[in-house]
């Protein structure tokens, strides 16, 4: 699977299974992962793209930013990651 930074993602194993991240850099069959809070962009979780399920997204303000190579901050990953968790919620709670 293809995966580019600024993609959002959801971990289909391990700990962190279920877990939401934005792709922050790619290294061969790794994926380098931040989700602001304990995967932080200083410190990224590396993680192969086969354990990794791309999630559909709308563009937002964080995907142009990692996209251009501007400043994020990790506050600004936790707020955007608590709105698409909640559209990923509810998007996957039917029977």
């Amino acid at each position: 699977m293809e995966l580019n930074v600024s993609d959002l993602v959801v971990s289909t194993a391990g700990r962190d299974r279920g877990e939401l991240f934005y792709v922050i850099g790619t290294e061969g069959v790794y994926a380098l992962l931040a989700n602001g809070k304990d995967r932080t962009l200083e410190r990224p979780k590396r993680k192969k793209r086969k354990h990794l399920l791309r999630v559909e997204q709308n563009e937002s303000e964080i995907v142009r930013k990692l996209k251009s190579g501007d400043q994020v901050l990790n506050a600004q990953l936790r707020k955007a990651l608590a709105r698409e968790r909640q559209t990923f919620r509810s998007q996957n709670q039917g029977g």
